[in-house]
């Protein structure tokens, strides 16, 4: 039986972003990797403009969740059917044409989880200042609080397996989903941050730079006293913690 890739996609007003975003996907590449059949899922927080019909015209499944960032993941990996599960933004700012070598590395090193460095290769104009201080702000009270080096904590583009999302519990069903997702995965499981690139987005964006970064940061002193609650087998859990 052939293995599933899924792209788990949350949007909002992304139409033309979303178009080059699957126009790009290297399907083929990915497929001849190991005979794989791709799933698109679309997540969509009832846009009012075609993002939804974008999506369906190009052979995606479209699930309308209003509730959150990371409540649109939680929903879309729970209806998406792949072996390995791989999540981006709509708006053209992730390399898309580097996904078969992340599953490729995956599978070789025989990776859980793997989560990419935006900041290895930024575009010009692709991020602000105010963006690159948060996450690093952020990235630093990762190290401090839980013991793990990332260089970009925020980043939203991530691969790994079907078996890491089955033991795990995750909490959050906003933007601090992204680094809660992160914590589990290099406190617990087999984990790796690669290098990848970064493009100036599509359209207009919809995070709350000051907003967003002081939620997150708080989240993080918070869920020290959740982390023993995020992993359903015992035994792959850190007894350091």
């Amino acid at each position: 039986m052939r293995k599933v890739v899924s792209f788990i996609i949350p949007t909002l007003n992304e139409e033309v972003g979303l178009k080059k975003t699957l126009s790009s996907l290297p399907a083929d590449q990915i497929s001849q990797l190991g005979k794989y059949h791709i799933e698109i899922v679309v997540v969509d927080s009832n846009s009012n403009d075609s993002t939804r019909d974008v999506a369906l015209a190009m052979g995606a499944r479209v699930i309308v969740e209003k509730k959150g960032y990371g409540r649109a993941y939680k929903t879309g990996f729970s209806v998406s059917s792949g072996d390995f599960i791989v999540t981006l933004d709509a708006d053209g700012t992730y390399p898309v044409e580097m996904i078969p070598a992340y599953i490729k590395e995956l599978n070789e090193k025989q990776l859980d989880f793997i989560t990419i460095n935006r900041l290895s290769k930024l575009e010009k104009g692709s991020m602000s200042i105010i963006n690159k201080v948060g996450n690093k702000i952020l990235s630093i009270a990762i190290r401090f609080l839980y013991s793990i080096r990332l260089k970009d904590s925020q980043s939203g583009m991530w691969i790994m397996k079907r078996s890491f999302l089955d033991s795990i519990n995750i909490m959050s069903d906003n933007m601090s989903f992204s680094e809660e997702i992160k914590i589990i995965a290099f406190k617990f499981f087999r984990s790796a941050e690669l290098d990848g690139k970064y493009y100036k987005r599509i359209g207009a964006s919809k995070l709350n730079a000051v907003k967003d970064g002081y939620h997150n940061f708080k989240y993080l002193f918070q869920y020290k006293r959740q982390l023993k609650f995020a992993v359903r087998s015992l035994h792959v859990v850190d007894k350091n913690i």
